[in-house]
C-alpha cells in the first residue's frame, strides 16, 4: 500500500510515498526502485545469440533512447539487396515506474526473442513516473514511433541505418507487456486519429498481460477499498492527476466518455494472458470489449492457464515462453 505520512522532521530525508519492495520516493525528490533489474551493455554479433544490439538516441528534446535488435542474416549468393524484415517497436513493462530498455531482464528476453521471430526490435526506453507522470510515457512512445516511422521516407533526419537497410515499413508492429501492453492500447488508439509520418501504418499490436484498471471489479476481481487495490494504488502514485482518477480512458478502455475501441489504429492485435495473473481477467475483458466494439481487424486471445504474470520475460528460455514466443514469430510474420 502506498504511505504518505512523512517522518516528524521536514529537515531530514524522508519517505513521502511508498508501494513497499517495489518504490520508495523521497521529500528531496530521489527515488529508489528496489526491484529494478541491473542494466547491461548492448553488444555486437552477441556470441550467444548470434544478434546484434546497440543503443541509439532518437529525439533531444526530451532526450530519449531505445535499444536496437538485429536478427542474423544468411548471406545468399544471388541476393543483391539486403533482407527486410517486419518491425517491432516494444514498450517494457514495470508499472511505469521502474525497469528499462537496457535492463538485463529485457535484453535478455530479446535476444532469446529475436533469433525465433527474426524481427528488428526497437525496445523503448520512456520516462519513468513519478518523476515524469502520465501521460509522459505516452508522448515518449508515440515519439519513438513517428521515429520509425519517418525511415521510410528517401532522406530521413536522426537516420538509423538498421531500419533503412532492413526495415519492412509495410509491417510495422507494437508490442508490450504489463504496464507496457497498456501503453500499446493507448498508441493504438492515437494511430486510429493521428497519422504517421510518411502515411505508415501499424500492421499489428501485441498485449502481453496488459494493465488495465476501473473503478468497479471485473470478472473474479474482488471488491475492494481504493487504498487496497494495488493496482489504483499504482495509478494513483504514477498519474495523480489523471482526469476521472481510475475511470481514465488510459486505464479504463471502456470508461464513460472514452473514445469507442473501434477506432483502434491497427489491422491484427493479440491479447495474452496467463490464468495465475492478478491481471488475467482484465485482458480477458479487454479482448471481449475490443471484440464487442465493432472494430473491423483479427483479434486473438491467448492463454497459458498454468504460468504467472509475464513469466515468458523473467523465463525467456523456459517451454511455456518457447511455445509463447511462437504465437508471436506467427502473428508477426503471417
Amino acid at each position: 500500500m502506498a504511505s504518505t505520512t512523512p517522518t516528524a522532521s521536514t529537515n531530514t530525508k524522508h519517505i513521502v510515498a511508498e508501494i513497499p519492495s517495489y518504490i520508495r520516493v523521497f521529500n528531496d525528490g530521489t527515488v529508489e526502485r528496489p526491484r529494478q533489474a541491473p542494466f547491461v551493455a548492448a553488444m555486437l554479433d552477441d556470441p550467444q545469440s548470434g544478434i546484434s544490439s546497440k543503443d541509439i538516441v532518437f529525439s533531444h528534446n526530451p532526450t530519449l533512447s531505445a535499444r536496437l535488435y538485429l536478427p542474423k542474416f544468411t548471406k545468399l549468393s544471388n541476393q543483391d539487396h539486403a533482407e527486410k524484415v517486419p518491425i517491432l517497436v516494444y514498450f517494457h513493462g514495470g508499472r511505469f515506474f521502474y525497469e528499462s530498455a537496457f535492463s538485463q531482464l529485457y535484453h535478455n528476453h530479446f535476444n532469446t526473442f529475436v533469433p525465433q521471430t527474426k524481427v528488428i526490435v526497437v525496445s523503448v526506453d520512456y520516462r519513468l513516473a513519478p518523476e515524469n507522470p502520465l501521460p509522459a510515457c505516452y508522448h515518449d512512445c508515440w515519439a519513438a514511433l513517428q521515429w520509425v516511422a519517418s525511415h521510410s521516407a528517401k532522406n530521413p533526419t536522426n537516420a538509423e541505418p538498421w531500419l533503412i537497410e532492413h526495415g519492412n515499413f509495410n509491417r510495422i508492429f507494437i508490442g508490450g507487456d504489463s504496464a507496457g501492453g497498456n501503453i500499446v492500447h493507448n498508441i493504438a488508439m492515437r494511430a486510429g486519429t493521428e497519422d504517421l509520418p510518411c502515411d505508415v501504418k501499424i500492421t499489428g499490436a501485441i498485449l502481453s498481460h496488459p494493465y488495465f484498471c476501473s473503478s468497479y471489479p471485473v470478472g473474479s476481481e474482488a471488491v475492494t477499498r481504493p487504498e487496497d487495490n494495488i493496482l489504483q494504488v499504482v495509478w494513483n502514485l504514477v498519474y495523480p492527476s489523471a482526469p476521472g482518477g481510475i475511470d481514465n480512458p488510459m486505464i479504463n478502455p471502456v470508461a464513460p466518455g472514452a473514445p469507442s475501441l473501434a477506432g483502434i489504429g491497427c489491422s491484427k492485435i493479440i491479447v495474452c494472458v496467463a490464468g495465475k495473473d492478478m491481471l488475467r481477467d482484465r485482458g480477458v475483458w479487454y479482448y471481449e470489449s475490443l471484440k464487442k466494439s465493432g472494430w473491423q481487424g483479427e483479434l486473438q486471445l491467448f492463454e497459458e492457464k498454468d504460468e504467472e504474470h509475464v513469466y515468458h520475460i523473467y523465463h525467456p528460455q523456459s517451454e511455456n515462453a518457447t511455445k509463447l514466443i511462437n504465437r508471436f514469430s506467427s502473428f508477426l510474420l503471417d
